[in-house]
């Protein structure tokens, strides 16, 4: 037999009203998210009336879909997931560096002038990540897997830490080609590679593709096991532990999470958001 709900003491909740300011995240699937309680947390810790929802479009829609979004007049800004980072593009009439660099957006505010701006911050958040775990970056050989919007930001931001290698891997060569060439440019003296996945002479992995998100068993390399020295990041937030990092914890890997990445750069991303434009 199943208990009735306790009644509630008062009739209403005290973190929403008709003053409260939004923002959502847009993503196809959208439940793998922690966005809407981590970036909430941050703007209600700094005193905002504003929360962050998850907003479910389906791929097909984005474009009709969108643009009627970001005309609701209490709609501040929007974050963008999986598939639509470089997608998102088109929907800013200014960009911010890091989005000019990788061509894609994970932030989309709405400026005091009404017009609305990108920008990405993946990258910085991965980088974050590896610092506050106090792993470096520099010097280091690199594999990358996934070369979309998180990964292009990712790319970018590692060559700024100077690797020693960079190895990149993406199904669109002409993607793979393009982010090479943002890489070379940023860090002259990194050596740049284009090929397969692979753990050989690598110290760190990065995944930054959807391989193994939710109930995906696969994992983005062939490899059943994995040098102990590795380190592995997997930018995936749900499961926390997914197929990739499973293995690196069996094979004795140090791991960096994909919620990791989200904490690095909740921060930024909320001064994007109330930031004077």
């Amino acid at each position: 037999m199943s208990r009735m709900p306790t009644p509630a003491t008062t009739d209403q909740v005290s973190f929403l009203n008709g003053r409260t300011r939004l923002y959502g995240i847009v993503g196809d699937p959208i439940e793998q998210v922690r966005s809407p309680e981590m970036i909430t947390w941050e703007l209600q810790q700094r005193g905002c009336n504003a929360v962050l929802l998850p907003l479910h479009v389906r791929e097909p829609d984005f474009d009709a879909v969108l643009p009627h979004l970001q005309r609701l007049a209490n709609l501040d800004g929007l974050v963008f997931t999986i598939p639509f980072k470089a997608r998102a593009l088109g929907l800013a009439s200014r960009l911010g560096p890091q989005a000019q660099q990788v061509g894609a957006v994970n932030a989309l505010k709405r400026s005091r002038a009404g017009d609305w701006v990108g920008e990405m911050f993946d990258g910085a958040g991965c980088v974050e990540a590896f610092r506050r775990r106090g792993l470096p970056l520099a010097g280091q050989r690199v594999m990358l897997i996934g070369l979309g919007g998180a990964g292009s930001a990712i790319a970018a931001a590692v060559a700024a830490q100077k690797p020693a290698r960079l190895r990149l891997h993406d199904l669109d060569a002409a993607r793979c080609e393009r982010v090479a060439g943002v890489v070379r440019r940023i860090s002259p003296h990194t050596q740049v590679e284009v090929g397969v996945p692979t753990v050989d002479g690598m110290d760190v992995l990065l995944n930054a593709s959807p391989v193994g998100m939710l109930g995906d068993p696969r994992r983005p390399i062939a490899d059943d096991s994995l040098p102990d020295a590795l380190v592995v990041f997997d930018a995936i937030v749900k499961p926390e532990v997914t197929p990739l990092l499973a293995l690196a914890q069996r094979c004795g890997c140090r791991i960096v999470q994909g919620r990791e990445m989200m904490r690095g750069q909740i921060a930024r991303m909320v001064d994007f958001f109330l930031e004077a434009d």
